[in-house]
């Protein structure tokens, strides 16, 4: 249920209109249900003086591709009223003509373009207005006999509006509406969503929760304990479901990416195995869109994979994902043809939503963010089903009106003003050794770039606390961590499921994770060497064999970059142990690069040397075991390090991690079996 989340003592310390604007847009947006990711519009006229001096009357509404639930005051924008109020006396105007003239209305031309609606908000005599996309009212306006409903539970209070696009059309009918009802409180646009309105922010904010409260209240006393039909399947359990996910997620995210590689995410809670577990869910599911708002996002429909979890096996699930996501695909190039206009270009065709019963909902996008936002959007089309349903038959709109928003100019217009983006954009990349410097930094390097991390480490603590930090700085759920000991085969598989879980599957290897012995040969015991071979060789091993397993199946290629050394070419005094490890790791990675070349699987070795600053490593008994080969203090090594490279430099884990980001990305697409010295210049490792 809706709550009422208004504060007075918050309230009062907005002293401007504007603020007062920002505090219940913010309020509004806070709860998915009342307001859909980028979707609604708020508005309030206001006096301000323009750039004369003059008292001038303005109405603030949200910017176009802004969010009611974060936005702020540099999110509005100001326009003259006096100059939108003669469109009024026009019969009619196109979306074109529309936007060019409120363009000159502006008071501030470095303020965003207007809401699309903005005309709905003007032509209203009203201080506040607020137009959302509740799930409850949109229940009705998708509800078959909705006009009935709403005259049951409004009696006149309520103006319904046909369903029309967005625009000037519609916003006349609307002020018409109510000027032709005295007693209208809301306006009901069929297929579309809700508006209010009132004298104070206080009183608007009121009147839009208490009309969702209204009519929440009326569909939850006609739910039934068996919405959508009943069950027709069983939810496999939280084990099971993690089981086949982990197998099922790399191969559909080669599936959905074909063109441009996405970023995978998974909805199993209760509300959504539900409904894809139900009788009707298949049927439902392809009528169309809950709201107009959610077509860029969701598309039309979304995939439903038919698949019985009682009595099929996963087998038998991929073989459906292989024959029903390139139809998916089909169909929706045929959507394009059958109603395109000119110059128009075809979005990417893999479906946002896939539905699959047993398992519940995977959400596609081009990265974390809008792969949840497609997910959140479908979440409130499954309620506004439910409630639909619940009242009569749920209806959609038409695929020609469908199309017509999804390709619309000015829906087009908002996606427009997403960043270009960035060179590891798509990418998901796994990090062992991701919570000490090397690992630590490569991940935020990939991350500056565009990629999706998970910080793989024995050290759980510190990967969580290092992905919780670079969230903080790039954005929710960019990065993630995970717990595993690379020695155990078992923990790296079920580190590659996480990944799969969390992203869809993985791009890009880093192959860190490491430790470091140095004691003469003769000292050097079994335990010692072992350990060596443990991490540096087996590990290395088990990290690259599942991630080709993985890459395969996703069939998209990938890059695994091993961390090596110097000593991986040069035989290191008193360490005879490691430097054998490492000579082993890039000798691995190059027999992993000429396996994985038909499967376009790249693997290159980058061999730094004494990366100090940051390290786990340096700050363990090998910086007292290096110095004593040389025959120095420990507090010298930098300076020893440094002097001994031809370029007199330190070695700093961002130029590791640059290195790495070098062979993640598609500047060396065509270099595989490469090793890559970044060391200042250590004559004596000088390949050849």
């Amino acid at each position: 249920m809706v709550t009422n989340l208004w504060d007075n003592s918050t309230a009062t310390t907005k002293s401007t209109g504007i603020e007062q604007l920002v505090y219940r847009s913010n309020l509004l947006g806070s709860d998915r249900s009342v307001a859909n990711f980028g979707g609604g519009n708020t508005s309030v006229k206001t006096t301000e003086t323009d750039f004369r001096g003059r008292e001038v009357e303005v109405m603030w509404v949200k910017g176009s591709g802004s969010d009611l639930a974060t936005m702020g005051a540099q999110h509005f924008t100001s326009l003259k009223l006096d100059d939108i109020y003669p469109l009024m006396e026009r019969e009619d105007m196109s979306d074109e003509e529309m936007v060019e003239y409120l363009g000159h209305c502006m008071m501030d031309s470095k303020q965003p373009r207007s809401s699309i609606e903005t005309l709905l908000h003007a032509f209203l005599p009203f201080a506040h207005v607020d137009h959302t996309h509740p799930d409850s009212i949109i229940s009705i306006c998708c509800a078959d006999n909705g006009y009935e409903i709403a005259k049951e539970i409004f009696g006149d209070r309520f103006v319904w509006v046909p369903y029309v696009r967005p625009g000037f059309k519609l916003s006349k009918m609307i002020a018409e509406g109510v000027k032709d009802n005295p007693n209208a409180e809301l306006v009901l646009m069929e297929k579309h969503g809700l508006v209010t309105w009132g004298e104070t922010s206080h009183e608007t904010y009121e009147r839009t929760i208490s009309v969702i409260q209204e009519a929440s209240n009326y569909i939850e006393s006609k739910q039934t304990d068996q919405p959508f039909g009943g069950s027709k399947y069983e939810a496999l359990s939280p084990e099971k479901r993690r089981e086949v996910l982990g197998q099922i997620l790399p191969l559909l995210r080669g599936e959905v990416s074909d063109e441009k590689k996405m970023i995978l995410t998974v909805n199993d809670d209760d509300h959504v195995l539900n409904f894809v577990n139900s009788q009707d869910a298949r049927e439902l599911s392809q009528v169309g869109a809950a709201c107009p708002d959610h077509l860029v996002h969701t598309k039309r429909t979304p995939l439903f994979i038919d698949w019985d979890p009682q009595t099929e096996d996963v087998e038998a699930l991929k073989q459906k994902i292989s024959e029903e996501v390139p139809a998916y695909k089909e169909e929706y190039k045929q959507y394009f043809e059958r109603n395109n206009n000119e110059d128009d270009e075809m979005f990417e065709p893999a479906p946002r939503v896939i539905l699959i019963p047993g398992l519940g909902m995977v959400n596609t996008g081009k990265n974390i963010k809008m792969a949840n936002v497609s997910g959140d959007l479908y979440y409130r089309a499954i309620a506004v089903m439910k409630g639909s349903t619940a009242l009569g038959n749920f209806v959609s709109l038409n695929e020609n009106e469908s199309y017509n928003i999804e390709y619309w100019p000015l829906e087009l217009y908002k996606l427009s003003l997403a960043p270009p983006e960035a060179e590891l954009s798509r990418e998901v990349a796994l990090v062992t050794g991701g919570a000490g410097g090397i690992g630590g930094e490569a991940g935020r390097d990939m991350l500056e770039k565009g990629a999706h991390v998970v910080l793989a480490d024995l050290n759980v603590e510190g990967a969580e606390a290092k992905a919780a930090s670079l969230n903080e700085e790039f954005g929710a759920g960019r990065a993630t961590a995970v717990g595993m000991n690379v020695t155990s085969e078992e923990q790296v598989k079920e580190a590659y499921v996480d990944a799969a879980l969390r992203y869809g599957g993985v791009d890009i290897i880093v192959n860190n994770a490491g430790l470091a012995t140095s004691s003469p040969l003769e000292e050097t015991t079994l335990k010692e060497w072992q350990t060596n071979m443990d991490v540096l060789g087996t590990g290395y091993f088990l990290v690259a064999r599942e991630a080709f397993k993985q890459m395969k199946e996703q069939n998209l290629g990938g890059s695994m970059i091993f961390v090596g050394s110097k000593n991986s070419v040069y035989a290191g005094k008193n360490a005879s142990a490691y430097s054998s490890a490492k000579a082993l790791e890039t000798h691995l990675a190059r027999c992993v690069a000429a396996e994985g070349g038909e499967y376009g699987i790249r693997v290159n070795a980058v061999l730094p040397d004494a990366v100090l600053q940051g390290s786990q490593i340096w700050n363990s008994e090998w910086r007292n075991e290096r110095a004593a080969a040389y025959g120095i203090d420990p507090d010298e090594l930098e300076e020893h390090y440094r002097q001994r490279t031809t370029l007199k430099v330190n070695v700093l884990p961002k130029d590791i991690a640059e290195a790495i980001s070098f062979f993640a990305s598609e500047r060396s697409a065509k270099t595989t079996g490469c090793m890559l010295t970044v060391d200042g210049g250590v004559p004596a490792a000088f390949t050849r």
